[in-house]
């Protein structure tokens, strides 16, 4: 039986929607498709799903780099490669902890859900290469134009913030207009983040075309 979420707009004040359910491919395609996306508070607790008023994007219209990064950028040693190892960038984003965390939230369900979305091509990572070694990288949901950037790390400097860059270069080149980070962190707001009114984001997604293939657009 297909699973439907209640509207969003009865999420609560922090965004919580729903408890509950699995992570298999079809649940996840239904909730961001809706502007939902999981976000586990313990890994023993049900599944919490969440749909947060505001939330966070990055318009490319508004995307721009630091000038220390852009000096950096035109002599960086990093390599950058598309849907290239998912399994070891998520799992490097689940080794990361950040300072507001006291845990990562990319508990082994979260890994499997992710990995299966990726083997669909529904998921999508960007990784960054130092001499053979995976050094940075990203990854997040591609169900045709409505991309979301899920979680990222670095173990050199830059690393990650190279792979945002690579990521939204691509995805301007391929005519999209803006990329889901659902919350705005330091990080996202020095590119150029700021959370839009959740109404604008679900009229946002409204207007992508859900049935490009991820060939066409990572590439």
């Amino acid at each position: 039986m297909p699973v439907k979420f209640p509207p969003v707009e009865e999420a609560s004040e922090d965004g919580l929607l729903a408890i509950g359910g699995d992570l298999n491919s079809d649940i996840l395609i239904e909730a961001y498709s809706n502007g939902i996306f999981p976000w586990p508070v313990r890994p023993d607790y049900p599944m919490t799903w969440f749909s947060p008023n505001p939330r966070g994007v990055i318009d490319f219209s508004d995307f721009k780099i630091g000038k220390t990064l852009t000096k950096f950028l035109k002599k960086s040693p990093f390599i950058v490669k598309f849907n290239y190892d998912f399994p070891a960038v998520i799992q490097k984003c689940s080794e990361t902890i950040r300072k507001h965390e006291v845990g990562t939230w990319i508990h082994p369900s979260i890994i499997k859900g992710y990995t299966d979305l990726f083997n669909k091509e529904l998921a999508y990572c960007v990784s960054v290469y130092e001499d053979d070694e995976l050094v940075g990288g990203l990854y997040g949901v591609c169900i045709g134009e409505m991309i979301s950037g899920e979680s990222m790390f670095h173990t050199k400097t830059n690393a990650s913030k190279v792979a945002l860059v690579s990521l939204i270069n691509l995805l301007k080149s391929k005519g999209l207009n803006f990329i889901d980070t659902q919350m705005v962190t330091p990080v996202i707001a020095g590119f150029g983040g700021k959370n839009i009114p959740r109404k604008e984001f679900i009229l946002k997604l409204k207007n992508l075309d859900k049935n490009r293939k991820r060939y066409e657009i990572f590439s």
